[in-house]
């Protein structure tokens, strides 16, 4: 499966001394690593456990999520990843993707339940730039919790993997199917040639939320994924083995959660916890936040707050330790 090249470093610094993005020493300091923008809210999916969809809700319009995505360049964002809700609902998603290829973001992503998959729109997104697609599957057979399984995707993911030139990041999720199920998803992402990895599934608060056999499961899964992704889930070993893992979240600052609104949110889970206008963010706010104690981070599940964090975890924050 074939890749398309990222923007290079010498690449994004031109364009910040020509846009007037802040330079590279700034964005080093607080500007995000990543922002999260969701594009649509509503989703075709019901899944019992997740807080981040509705059923009504009509894309947002492509002119404000533009306005949206020039504004968090501006503020030195490196990666951008499209969400929802299912983004794939959004009718502009491939000109969405091909204007942050446009603006210069060193990495652009998107996250979906692969439902609506075609190979046109495949290679739609191909055209428009996409860099990378994360796919997350709950177990192998539907149940009252989730629709999303193998069973249901069996036949979309082939064509993602004939059809793709972009990286395709499949996720086996412990919580919703029986735990047993996650080693078959895993296995059949290596077989397609994607990139696997293993998530546990968490509260409407963004806590674990897991059972003594799923926590086994987990253990053996880890040892069964590439070295870089072990590295990468210790937390997540710390928060089964211990019920905790603390860290200095830099939510706000390193890592950006903009809802349909336009707010900015420490995360999907705090979105009723602390928010601020997107179009109103300084890098003041970036500032501010860095150096935020979040009290919900030592039995926090999220992925992205957490590796977006993780650089800076020598630097101090007041509150955490105390």
């Amino acid at each position: 499966m074939a890749k398309n090249n990222g923007s290079t470093l010498a690449d994004n610094l031109q364009r910040s001394r020509v846009d007037g993005a802040p330079g590279i020493f700034s964005r080093l300091r607080y500007s995000p690593f990543l922002a999260q923008l969701v594009i649509i809210r509503r989703c075709n999916l019901s899944c019992s456990y997740c807080s981040e969809y509705d059923k009504v809700s009509e894309p947002v319009p492509t002119e404000v999520l533009e306005e949206r995505l020039r504004k968090l360049k501006s503020l030195g964002t490196f990666g951008i990843s499209l969400t929802g809700g299912e983004p794939t609902l959004h009718p502009q998603l491939p000109d969405l993707i091909r204007k942050c290829r446009k603006l210069g973001f060193f990495r652009t992503g998107m996250i979906s339940n692969g439902f609506f998959l075609r190979p046109e729109l495949i290679e739609a997104l191909n055209e428009a730039g996409l860099q990378e697609m994360q796919i997350s599957i709950d177990g192998v057979q539907a149940n009252d919790t989730t629709q999303k399984v193998l069973a249901n995707l069996k036949k979309r993911l082939p064509w993602l993997r004939e059809y793709a030139r972009f990286r395709v990041i499949v996720s086996g999720v412990l919580g919703a199917c029986p735990p047993q199920d996650a080693e078959e998803v895993l296995s059949f992402a290596k077989q397609m040639g994607f990139v696997p990895r293993v998530l546990l599934i968490h509260d409407n608060e963004g806590q674990l939320k897991l059972g003594s056999e799923e926590a086994k499961i987990f253990e053996k899964l880890l040892g069964q994924l590439p070295k870089t992704f072990v590295d990468f889930s210790t937390y997540r070993k710390r928060l089964v083995r211990d019920g905790s893992a603390p860290f200095k979240c830099r939510a706000g600052s390193r890592y950006l959660y903009v809802d349909e609104y336009g707010k900015v949110n420490w995360c999907s889970q705090t979105r009723s916890v602390w928010s601020k206008s997107l179009m109103d963010y300084t890098r003041t706010d970036l500032r501010e936040q860095f150096y935020q104690y979040k009290p919900c981070h030592a039995t926090c599940t999220l992925g992205c707050a957490r590796s977006t964090s993780q650089l800076d975890n020598w630097r101090a924050q007041p509150g955490f330790g105390s």
